[in-house]
């Protein structure tokens, strides 16, 4: 499974790039307002750092209006993927840019018949938001069982990008059906190396070379 961070926080997306941690990133408007920079100016500086896809964000509504903010954000560089919402617009605006040869993530999936749409209209990636799901309720994972279900029926090409993760139990989820791809803050990507019992190994580890009186340098 590919490891997305979702973030517009160069540091961040550096850092976890140097460990091989990140294949790409994705952003939404939310991310770019929290960073506080200009949309055009932090996009080129995270393309610059990482080589695989990243997703920016259309914010027009209407069809012709996404599909000439798609064109300009793929200007950015050669690694953006055209992010645009799943409405019949969006997918009208999805058909148009992958038949351009760019690539797509279409987000705010919440069913498999959403996803099914987003994959006939040529979509690069389906962005199925996890967290939204759990936070009314209703398992986010059953629908990226649903969507892997559906694909693999198919033998469609779209990668299921899990998204609105929360958790590293997420993760591990979304690895075990087999999602393509997740999306996470870096704060949950860096949770994955913890677990109590490393911590607790360690810790008698260290107590009972401390008894040693040795030192290896």
């Amino acid at each position: 499974m590919k490891f997305f961070v979702d973030t517009a926080e160069i540091d961040a997306i550096a850092e976890l790039n140097d460990l091989g941690m990140v294949d790409g990133v994705t952003t939404n408007p939310s991310l770019i307002l929290k960073s506080g920079r200009d949309i055009m100016e932090v996009t080129k500086e995270i393309c610059s750092i990482v080589s695989g896809p990243v997703s920016a964000e259309v914010v027009a509504m209407e069809a012709d209006a996404m599909i000439a903010e798609g064109r300009k954000l793929a200007e950015i560089a050669d690694n953006i993927a055209i992010k645009l919402p799943l409405t019949w617009d969006g997918l009208k605006a999805c058909k148009t840019l992958s038949g351009e040869g760019r690539m797509v993530n279409v987000t705010l999936c919440f069913s498999a018949n959403q996803a099914l749409l987003a994959a006939k209209a040529g979509a690069t990636f389906i962005s199925p938001f996890i967290g939204r799901l759990d936070d009314i309720n209703v398992d986010g994972m059953d629908l990226i069982q649903d969507i892997r279900t559906v694909y693999d029926n198919y033998g469609f090409e779209t990668n299921i990008l899990a998204a609105s993760i929360r958790s590293v139990a997420h993760v591990q989820d979304c690895a075990l059906i087999g999602a393509d791809v997740m999306t996470a803050p870096p704060e949950v990507i860096k949770k994955l190396a913890t677990h109590p019992l490393t911590n607790a190994g360690l810790e008698q580890f260290m107590k009972d070379w401390a008894k040693t009186g040795q030192n290896i340098l």
